[in-house]
């Protein structure tokens, strides 16, 4: 099955629901140029992947990787992977735009197959809890008041994003320990707020808190800098979130000893090629890879992947409004359609 076409449609995408993320970073996007990449074969069949970066896309397969891609095997995943890789050399890829492209080769093996991906890649689970991961509200009240709108939807476990000030996170995250009480599984996402001694702080707090984990605290340039970290607080690290290099960085972040556990993904691992090898990575040193991010994508990596324990579904306003595929009973289903399942039912 080899590539005759590789296009992006660019499309117009609405505002997302107003929201913010800490302080010092933007949060909701307004309108903009989403893309579609299709990847067309000789036996007319189509792989797709989708973004929010549709004119970075287009003009990235326009100059470097169409021609690239043209006449080659479909199939031959790793090979591209690879290809990809080296194109990197030269262009410096958004490690997304890598990813979108394995994306829509699994999608096309899938559609080939008539299987589900999760399915292709040896299929784990058919069902996983999600944890509400709240987007930045401006008062505690809010927060506790969100929080307790997630367990009565039906989610068992919550994520904090909060202002990036490690004495306020510090008291949100204490006065939420106990207002939820010591069952409910809590987690906290520093989105790369701090230096290494307010960290340290934030750290230690969560650890006396009983928190689940303690992610990106730091930006994730300086291994040595989480590494000091590690050597401080109890609370796991959960690293190599943003970082480029897929699995060659995560591994860099293992050897350290900094990592507690690691976030893949499809978006910041290079697609599912990638996340799959950083997952087995980790599992490799009895360490947990949690996904990070919503979406259909998502969803399959999390059904394959043994070694993660959640899927990650945002809660962007107060009211709440639940992901419509995470059910009443907190649970997301396996997806059933073939290849990825773009515009299957509830996603």
């Amino acid at each position: 099955m080899h590539i005759t076409d590789v296009t992006v449609e660019l499309v117009d995408l609405p505002a997302q629901p107003a929201f913010r993320w800490r302080r010092g970073l933007p949060g909701s996007e307004g309108p903009g140029v989403g893309g579609i990449l299709r990847i067309e074969t000789d036996e007319g069949l189509r792989g797709e992947a989708h973004t929010r970066r549709g004119v970075i896309l287009a003009d990235l397969v326009d100059r470097r990787i169409r021609d690239d891609l043209l006449g080659r095997d479909a199939f031959h995943r790793e090979l591209l992977w690879h290809r990809l890789w080296e194109l990197d050399r030269i262009e410096e890829l958004p490690i997304y735009v890598l990813g979108l492209v394995d994306v829509a080769l699994w999608d096309l093996a899938g559609k080939a197959a008539g299987l589900p991906v999760h399915t292709l890649l040896g299929t784990y689970r058919d069902a996983i809890p999600a944890y509400a991961s709240t987007a930045t509200f401006p008062s505690v009240e809010e927060y506790l008041d969100v929080a307790d709108q997630c367990l009565q939807s039906g989610f068992t476990a919550i994520k904090l994003h909060a202002w990036g000030d490690a004495r306020e996170d510090a008291q949100l995250c204490q006065k939420l320990r106990t207002h939820v009480g010591p069952d409910v599984r809590l987690m906290y996402d520093g989105s790369a707020a701090f230096d290494l001694a307010d960290a340290v702080y934030l750290g230690r707090a969560l650890s006396e808190a009983g928190y689940m984990w303690y992610e990106e605290p730091m930006r994730e340039f300086s291994i040595t800098a989480y590494q000091r970290l590690a050597e401080r607080v109890d609370i796991p690290l959960l690293v190599a979130e943003t970082s480029d290099g897929a699995h060659m960085n995560v591994a860099d972040f293992i050897a350290s000893g900094a990592a507690g556990c690691v976030r893949t993904s499809a978006h910041y691992k290079a697609g599912i090629t990638g996340a799959m090898r950083v997952a087995h990575l980790a599992e490799s040193f009895l360490l947990r890879a949690e996904v990070h991010g919503a979406g259909i994508v998502n969803a399959h990596l999390c059904m394959a992947i043994p070694n993660t324990t959640y899927y990650e579904s945002f809660i962007y306003t107060n009211p709440i409004v639940r992901e419509a595929t995470v059910g009443p009973d907190g649970m997301v289903r396996a997806p059933e359609a073939p290849g990825i399942g773009w515009g299957q039912s509830g996603w």
